[in-house]
């Protein structure tokens, strides 16, 4: 069955809208569905020289695989002229309309998947709108209490325990209850999203050589540890650790490990983007829909200039559509 996925364009004066034109290139297996502004997307076109029809999106029509030189568009006016590589402020508002378009059309069943490019923090703040990043815009959106930040790439799942605080934060925001429910959010959708039966999650400590007995920290004795094995003779999930985070991204423990979570962000990540950068994808889980993104930002320097990476983008897109396709 042909599936319909929204992707948004993000900021319009970064390389998003390279990064969407580019997927008209090709023909793909489902219906993807835009959220720009049609009249911007036309003028990068142009200036990238891509030849493409712009169709507008009728949602009464059932969805159909995109043709090769098409793109279907969900129109959403953009209140001031782009500049390519310009940062233009009185966009900031357009940039999250197309995001609540994306994200309620998901909710009410009219999308499958949503696809992010990439946005400016900064230019939607100074816009006047307190906007932290896409997981939590999505999160507030849908009434969602708690969501879970991973990446992935070939061979290789991470997800955070915590994400975006500062690392003198990280030891007192890895709490007993935290650690519970980051959990069975990531147990729940590696079961429900990715369909696989019994997930085998390995955890990292928080300290050096996971506090070694407690010599380089208590925090893996009096709150890791206990959590993990309540969590095991409660409801069963196959977790292994509190493992060292200079020894878990052996083979020897990736061959086996469905994922691998990590107390704070750059604790895990640096490893998977060195493994896949430019070919891994950010997956928000805990959401009421299907979310995925690329793993970089809006790269001014590089917008209509053809010069471009849509590595990440693709793969983005291409986990979306195997994470629809595994609901059918």
């Amino acid at each position: 069955m042909v599936k319909r996925l929204v992707v948004t364009a993000g900021e319009p004066a970064g390389i998003g809208p390279d990064l969407v034109l580019a997927l008209s290139k090709e023909h793909w297996p489902h219906q993807l569905v835009v959220c720009a502004d049609k009249k911007m997307l036309a003028q990068r076109a142009e200036q990238l020289g891509i030849n493409v029809t712009l169709l507008d999106y009728d949602a009464s029509t059932a969805p159909s695989p995109q043709q090769a030189g098409t793109l279907v568009v969900e129109h959403i006016d953009m209140p001031s002229t782009c500049v390519a590589g310009q940062l233009n402020e009185e966009n900031g508002h357009y940039v999250l309309k197309t995001l609540e378009r994306a994200a309620l059309g998901c909710m009410k069943s009219e999308f499958d998947a949503i696809v992010t490019g990439p946005v400016h923090k900064g230019v939607i703040n100074r816009a006047g709108v307190a906007f932290s990043g896409h997981t939590e815009f999505f999160a507030e959106l849908s009434n969602t209490p708690l969501v879970v930040m991973m990446l992935a790439t070939e061979g290789l799942r991470v997800a955070l325990v915590t994400t975006h605080i500062p690392l003198a934060y990280v030891s007192k925001a890895v709490t007993a209850e935290r650690l519970q429910k980051i959990i069975d959010i990531l147990h729940r959708d590696l079961v429900e999203k990715f369909a696989i039966a019994e997930p085998k999650i390995y955890v990292c400590g928080l300290n050096p050589h996971a506090g070694e007995d407690g010599c380089l920290g208590r925090e893996e004795i009096e709150t890791i540890t206990p959590t993990l094995e309540k969590i095991r003779q409660e409801k069963g999930i196959h977790l292994l650790g509190p493992l060292p985070a200079d020894t878990i991204f052996n083979e020897k423990y990736l061959n086996d490990a469905d994922a691998v979570l990590g107390m704070y962000h750059d604790q895990v990540l640096p490893v998977l983007k060195y493994k896949g950068f430019g070919q891994s994808v950010n997956i928000t889980l805990g959401l009421p829909f299907i979310r995925t993104s690329v793993d970089h930002g809006t790269a001014l320097d590089l917008a209509g200039t053809g010069q471009a990476d849509t590595g990440s983008f693709r793969t983005a897109l291409q986990h979306a559509i195997e994470l629809v396709e595994k609901k059918q």
